[in-house]
């Protein structure tokens, strides 16, 4: 077979007229602005309050400083993107880009199961919390998500650069993802899909089933409270933590942990706006904004 070394992608991104694409490039950058301030605003509020410094909140600095690393691995390329006339990305571009995708992605996960090991313990565990979430315990917890988030990153990353690529270049999404890579190589991406589903479904379903038992058990404990402004009180702690996880779990597992039919087009590059661009913005909206200790927080160093 005749195999032509691909030197970059071009990518179609979303296909409108120029003034659409302006529009889109103005709310996605201004989005990305506002996520980069609010999770900004998060690590210095944190760093800067004593009393913020307890491993909720340090295990919410990491988590903001991800977001920044994670929308900043897609977004940018997206925007210049949305106004070049040659919309394009290298090969070697287009495998850093998914790494950094696929690690800070598997990071997030670890990172969210381990916030949910923190309330489990406040709430199930207030006698054993003080001891068993040491600062030391906090900085490996938050250290270890790291590491295996860097790891988890390489095989995939691997299996796809070593792929075939032909003459054809042409990928229908605004970023380099697994689903139009495997897509558009001409070898045989069996072997691939398989190892990049399996890993999917280790990461993503294992994660979220530790964080699903996580909080089963808070509940439980939540209902054996017997007053109602204490079980209010009690899950007041827990609520945000659940609904950034709710967010990113419900997009994340829709898009990866499937059969391998595609999904349209259209919907292929929805969700990913979804959890690329919008969920890093919902994670300092929703913290800061359901957490009083924050709010008392920034209020005093305003």
């Amino acid at each position: 077979t005749n195999v032509t070394a691909v030197l970059e992608f071009r990518l179609l991104g979303f296909r409108s007229n120029p003034h659409c694409q302006i529009l889109l490039f103005t709310v996605f950058l201004v989005i990305y602005l506002l996520t980069i301030l609010g999770n900004v605003i998060i690590i210095s509020v944190v760093t800067l309050e004593p009393r913020l410094h307890l491993p909720m909140y340090k295990f919410l600095q990491n988590l903001s400083f991800l977001e920044v690393c994670y929308t900043t691995t897609i977004v940018p390329k997206m925007l210049a993107n949305l106004l070049a006339k040659r919309k394009s990305i290298s090969f070697s571009g287009s495998m850093v880009q998914l790494y950094y995708f696929i690690s800070l992605g598997a990071t997030e996960c670890y990172l969210l199961a381990v916030m949910a090991y923190d309330r489990f313990l406040a709430v199930c565990a207030p006698l054993r919390y003080g001891v068993a979430m040491t600062p030391a315990a906090c900085t490996r917890l938050a250290v270890g998500s790291w590491l295996t988030g860097v790891f988890t990153g390489f095989l995939p990353c691997l299996m796809v650069s070593r792929l075939h690529f032909c003459s054809y270049n042409l990928i229908d999404h605004f970023f380099c993802d697994f689903s139009p890579l495997l897509k558009l190589s001409c070898s045989d991406t069996t072997v691939t899909e398989a190892v990049i589903f399996v890993l999917s479904l280790l990461v993503l379903s294992g994660c979220f089933l530790w964080t699903l038992v996580s909080y089963l058990l808070i509940i439980l404990s939540i209902l054996k409270i017997p007053s109602a402004s204490g079980k209010r009180v009690t899950f007041s702690t827990c609520s945000s933590h659940l609904m950034v996880v709710s967010i990113y779990y419900g997009t994340m597992i829709s898009m990866y942990v499937r059969p391998s039919y595609s999904l349209s087009p259209e919907l292929s590059k929805a969700v990913p706006v979804l959890y690329t661009v919008v969920t890093p913005l919902l994670n300092p909206v929703i913290y800061g904004l359901r957490n009083k200790a924050f709010k008392e927080a920034l209020g005093k160093i305003v």
